[in-house]
């Protein structure tokens, strides 16, 4: 079966170079609005904070169908967290994102970075599925179980999805069953700001074109389109 996810990393603009939310304001409800013309579901990892600011958005979220998992309370890196702060954030997320959706099982950290000696904080917080690694980095990690957590890597970094669609395209079939993920504010176009390059670079409408691109490219290859939940389970039974 040939199968994608998308997932989107709900969160402030560009984090930590800027702390506005035109993302959230103008581009989650453009992304919202695609997949439910285009009929397909994916993965929305949020933070509590933005969940808290924008509680009608996040609404929509499971209410159109898709999955709701955690991205943190704040977009603090756990790397940088000692445990016992770390604990305190998971719980903080969890308390505000189970106010949409009860079942909240899949979580991915900001900048992908979550340290293994902490995914028993995620099995005390009742998370299941895990996606803060990614396979573009070294040491190029394949999806793999950890104790109860299951752990599903990103395929590519978000900016890939910005290239041309025939650099990206070609290249994302190649994959097996890729996850890959964008964000509210990379549909929003960032051109004139000060931010660096990758911020910026094709955002607003060419990136949402891409994505919708994309989206019909392998609808017309007979791709299933998964959430986070439906992906790691194919792992678990593999």
């Amino acid at each position: 079966m040939k199968n994608i996810t998308i997932t989107v990393d709900v969160e402030e603009d560009c984090p930590p170079v800027l702390t506005s939310t035109r993302g959230m304001e103008e581009g989650l409800p453009e992304l919202l609005d695609l997949f439910k013309k285009e009929g397909i579901r994916a993965t929305f990892f949020v933070t509590g904070m933005m969940a808290e600011q924008y509680p009608d958005l996040i609404d929509r979220i499971p209410g159109e169908g898709h999955e709701l998992g955690c991205h943190g309370y704040t977009h603090a890196r756990f790397d940088r967290m000692e445990k016992e702060e770390a604990r305190l954030a998971l719980k903080q997320a969890g308390k505000v994102l189970r106010q949409f959706e009860r079942k909240l099982v899949s979580f991915r950290a900001p900048n992908l970075q979550f340290p293994k000696s902490y995914l028993g904080l995620l099995e005390e917080e009742n998370f299941l599925y895990d996606s803060s690694i990614a396979s573009y980095k070294p040491p190029f990690l394949r999806s793999k179980v950890k104790s109860k957590i299951i752990r599903i890597p990103a395929t590519i970094t978000s900016s890939f999805i910005r290239l041309p669609p025939g650099l990206f395209i070609p290249l994302i079939k190649h994959w097996e069953s890729p996850v890959i993920f964008v964000h509210p504010w990379e549909f929003v176009d960032m051109s004139n700001t000060p931010i660096r390059l990758d911020c910026r670079f094709n955002t607003g409408e060419k990136a949402l074109n891409n994505l919708k691109i994309l989206i019909r490219a392998l609808k017309a290859q007979h791709y299933i389109f998964l959430t986070l939940q439906e992906r790691a389970k194919l792992e678990k039974y593999q």
